[in-house]
């Protein structure tokens, strides 16, 4: 997929208050030029992921694939709040020259989508075809579904919740709990600071992403006479260590932020009432061993839905069935896709 920055020099104004006067968003296309007519699907990335669809899902992604990229015009938008080309606390403030840090105005799910929404605008799209989300990037499908359904045609929901749970916020709340913990994160020295903090912060996560089965089968001890336990805590080490280097503990703790902010009802009469507006064909799609948004929690959306047809895939690895179970996905989307 071919990168792009777009770049709004006209001001974007945040949900919850502030204003940058200059927004970035980082997004991937199809290689081709779009041209009117093209038949659009619309991939929304999860919370570390990059708009790079095409190398995180790459079982789904690219050339005679399921999201084929030579037959569709294929494009991911880069969140608000990541460090991966959007704006973000990790960018540089032109009033400093510094990161903004804590300057940044805090983000919601409603501030990313307005920000895919202008790049939409932005190529010249009138209508996306196909719009698919999971987890979070769940979330920001299910907001695009509500703020504008005239422009969607067929929508499919992964793994994700159109309200975040107790359980899930205390999860989040946990992580930056983790970050705060690290003396550094608040110092704003470089973005280095609070890595350690970040670290923990992922630890706690791949719990919440996983579930016991996959730890079972994938971490066991291998000695008959261990002594402390240590294969899943060396896995762990290595998880923080991974995503530490990769991000900012900075841009976590925003979309750690925006991740609570999910609420489809806000503004809307409640939930309920939101998921009313959504007319247009959608799938849902749960994972039977995912602890965060467990599937009786997702049935229960798609009984709320006008025209919404349930499914679940299995996995033993949880949360991230999403990313690891694309034969199964491809089963359920590919009668879809061949449809547009």
């Amino acid at each position: 997929m071919k990168r792009h920055i777009y770049r709004n020099e006209d001001g974007f104004s945040f949900e919850a208050g502030g204003r940058v006067e200059t927004l970035e968003v980082a997004y991937h296309t199809s290689p081709m030029e779009y041209k009117k007519g093209m038949k659009v699907i619309w991939i929304c990335h999860a919370l570390t992921a990059d708009s790079d669809a095409g190398d995180w899902w790459a079982d789904l992604v690219g050339p005679g694939k399921l999201f084929d990229t030579d037959k569709y015009f294929v494009v991911c938008g880069n969140m608000i709040g990541s460090c991966y080309g959007s704006s973000g606390p990790s960018s540089i403030d032109p009033k400093t020259g510094k990161p903004y840090y804590f300057t940044f105005p805090k983000v919601t799910v409603r501030d990313i989508v307005n920000g895919l929404d202008e790049v939409r605008r932005h190529i010249g799209i009138d209508k996306i075809d196909f719009l698919v989300g999971a987890s979070i990037g769940g979330f920001q499908a299910f907001e695009w579904s509500v703020m504008h359904p005239e422009i969607i045609g067929r929508a499919v929901y992964i793994a994700t919740t159109s309200r975040i749970s107790p359980w899930a916020s205390a999860l989040e709340e946990s992580q930056r709990m983790a970050l705060e913990a690290d003396q550094t994160f608040r110092e704003c020295a470089s973005l280095q600071g609070g890595r350690k903090g970040l670290e923990c912060a992922r630890s706690i996560a791949m719990i919440s992403y996983r579930c016991d089965d996959g730890y079972n089968l994938k971490q066991p001890e291998l000695s008959d006479d261990t002594l402390f336990a240590d294969r899943a805590c060396s896995y762990q080490r290595y998880q923080g260590a991974k995503l530490a280097d990769r991000f900012d503990a900075y841009s976590y703790y925003y979309l750690a932020c925006s991740v609570s902010s999910n609420n489809l009802g806000r503004g809307r009469g409640g939930e309920t009432a939101a998921l009313g507006t959504i007319k247009m064909k959608t799938d849902l799609i749960a994972i039977d061993s995912d602890i965060l948004f467990p599937p009786h929690e997702m049935e229960k959306i798609a009984e709320r839905m006008p025209n919404a047809t349930y499914h679940v895939i299995t996995s033993h690895f949880g949360h991230d069935g999403f990313l690891l179970e694309t034969k199964q996905l491809e089963q359920i989307i590919r009668p879809i896709v061949n449809e547009l």
